[in-house]
């Protein structure tokens, strides 16, 4: 189709620059010079086709188009260059409009065509372009890296949280994340989900739960600052750990001092025990050998050790039981009177003790065991409860302390040298239990004594005494 029916017409700015539809990029044309189509033109005719966009002709106004301001051709306002450049400038942005305002405008009658039914679908076109650059602006391209597994993905999400939230990734108290939850994002940045796993670590003999977002045992123990070198670890360090975790025994290198016979042994070791310590210093222990630890115990980084060297036997002592005394009331004795009806007799116990030379040097026994032999026996003592009389007729005016005197020295326990008399006045033991005693005399009290003599001397006189008898007298 030829081009010299359309008119040519100052434009807006350049197209390629239109910051609100987009634009083309087309290089600038000399406007000025190209070839005018004159009104009434052959073969030109009236373009019925009316935009939306064009405003109306108000009453009383001159109509764009007509050199006088008169109407054009069938009284219709004139569809000139002036008209359509309106148009398109009220569908630009405000600054191409006060561009437009500022220019001059060539208004130059052109023909109805195509041109102008193609107009508003080349403004839709346009707004179109300009959404879906808005739309493209907003997409990102993001790496996430969930717990070791990598993609990329678009996203719309203006955060990590948000983003995390589109992709049903939850996070835990224990996971990390980074960037961190909240921080915004935008294309091309890489986002890493690591998920916490449980570790029931005991180490050194201390136990304790902890967090890890290693996924080897290596990598567990590396990160929680555990030293790895010459250290024992139940588990190989190459193995995985799940998300339930797992638990691990870990002894680090100790440096471990032995003391056995003399000598001091310094190890390296990661034993469990003082014992495995001390037989990897190359020390056996025998018989009753101790350490200065218990052997069941963790050695300790920088810990001295002594071994002692044990040797004894046992000891078997006897030592007597003490007896008790019991004592029993008889109306038959006087008061202050107290007879020995069982003698007492004492038990033995057998004892064990420990004997222990530790390193050469005796220790104190230490009695490791008791058994009785033989039950000590009691003793009985009879104590008199009976009224004391105050006198015997006929026989309280004699001296009987000089008699006293004569027979025992006045000693109420004296017996003679055969055994046969004893007491204050030497009674006989049968004698003195037909006078009513009981016992012996010499355990009764001096003054049941006295009283049994002179019931003697009321019934025989003074012949119980042939050498002493007369100091009754005087």
């Amino acid at each position: 189709m030829s081009t010299s029916r359309y008119e040519t017409y100052e434009t807006y700015g350049p197209a390629y620059a239109d910051p609100v539809y987009g634009g083309f990029a087309a290089p600038p044309v000399d406007l000025h010079s190209a070839d005018t189509l004159p009104h009434g033109t052959p073969g030109a005719h009236e373009d019925t086709y009316r935009p939306a966009y064009e405003a109306p002709t108000l009453p009383g106004l001159p109509r764009q188009g007509a050199p006088d301001g008169g109407p054009g051709p069938e009284g219709h306002p004139d569809r000139g260059v002036g008209a359509r450049a309106g148009s398109r400038a009220a569908a630009r942005t405000g600054s191409h409009r006060r561009a437009a305002r500022r220019r001059k405008a060539r208004y130059v009658e052109r023909p109805d065509g195509p041109m102008r039914r193609l107009l508003p679908q080349a403004l839709v076109v346009a707004f179109l372009a300009g959404g879906t650059t808005a739309f493209v602006a907003d997409d990102k391209a993001i790496e996430l890296n969930v717990d070791g597994r990598a993609r990329t993905l678009h996203t719309f999400a203006d955060d990590v949280t948000e983003l995390l939230a589109e992709e049903g990734v939850e996070v835990g108290a224990h996971d990390v994340v980074a960037p961190r939850p909240g921080t915004e994002i935008s294309s091309g940045d890489e986002i890493a989900v690591h998920y916490g796993r449980p570790v029931r670590l005991t180490l050194d003999g201390q136990r304790r739960e902890v967090w890890t977002t290693a996924h080897t045992v290596e990598g567990a123990l590396r990160q929680l600052g555990v030293r790895q070198e010459g250290a024992y670890v139940s588990i190989p360090r190459s193995r995985r750990i799940g998300r339930e975790g797992l638990a691990l025994d870990v002894r680090t290198e100790r440096t471990v001092t032995i003391m056995a016979d003399g000598r001091a042994r310094t190890v390296r070791t990661n034993a469990a025990t003082v014992r495995e310590a001390v037989e990897q210093a190359g020390i056996t222990l025998r018989g009753q050998d101790a350490t200065s630890v218990p052997q069941s115990s963790f050695p300790r980084d920088g810990q001295t050790v002594t071994v002692l060297r044990i040797t004894g036997g046992k000891e078997v002592r006897e030592e007597p039981i003490p007896f008790q005394v019991r004592r029993t009331e008889d109306p038959d004795l006087f008061r202050g009177t107290e007879v020995v009806e069982q003698a007492g007799e004492p038990g033995l116990r057998r004892i064990t003790f420990s004997l222990r030379t530790v390193n050469g040097v005796r220790q104190k026994p230490r009695r490791i065991g008791s058994e009785v032999v033989r039950e000590p026996r009691p003793q009985v003592v009879k104590v008199g409860t009976k009224p004391r009389p105050a006198s015997v007729r006929g026989a309280d005016h004699l001296d009987w302390q000089g008699l006293a005197d004569c027979e025992s020295g006045g000693r109420p326990d004296a017996v003679d040298s055969s055994g046969t008399y004893g007491g204050l006045y030497q009674f006989d033991t049968r004698t003195w239990q037909a006078l009513g005693g009981s016992g012996r005399p010499q355990d009764a009290p001096a003054a049941e004594q006295t009283y049994r003599a002179k019931k003697l001397y009321v019934r025989r006189g003074a012949s119980p005494w042939p050498h002493c008898g007369g100091r009754l007298h005087g």
